[in-house]
């Protein structure tokens, strides 16, 4: 027997979310609504992790919707930063000089083969 997936609108979602709040049964809700418990109490989740934004639809969301939120600049770069920089500067040049060493190696090692 194959799923069919149905995409409820968020405000739907958003409502059902309500609604169980206040609600004795929530397995009565779901017959009303035609859903599963489980769908219930998983948009329930998200809706109080989230919010609203938290039960938007299935797929790639709109390009109207917000990027999501960077850290501050301050809080992103650690503050040592450019110590850190210098250091994985030197350990680049580090690999570079192992690979060109590696590299006339293998070309002796193969001279040698012929």
């Amino acid at each position: 027997m194959s799923r069919v997936f149905r995409a409820y609108p968020a405000e739907f979602k958003v409502s059902a979310c309500e609604r169980m709040e206040t609600t004795e049964s929530v397995a009565a809700l779901a017959r009303e609504l035609g859903l599963r418990r489980a769908t219930l109490y998983l948009w329930r989740a998200k809706y109080r992790s989230k919010g609203s934004p938290g039960l938007r639809g299935r797929g790639r969301p709109s390009k109207s919707a917000p990027p999501p939120e960077l850290p501050p600049p301050e809080l992103a770069a650690p503050p040592d930063r450019d110590k850190r920089i210098a250091e994985l500067e030197r350990k680049i040049g580090q690999q570079a000089l192992e690979l060109d060493f590696f590299r006339a190696a293998l070309q002796r090692v193969r001279g040698a083969r012929r």
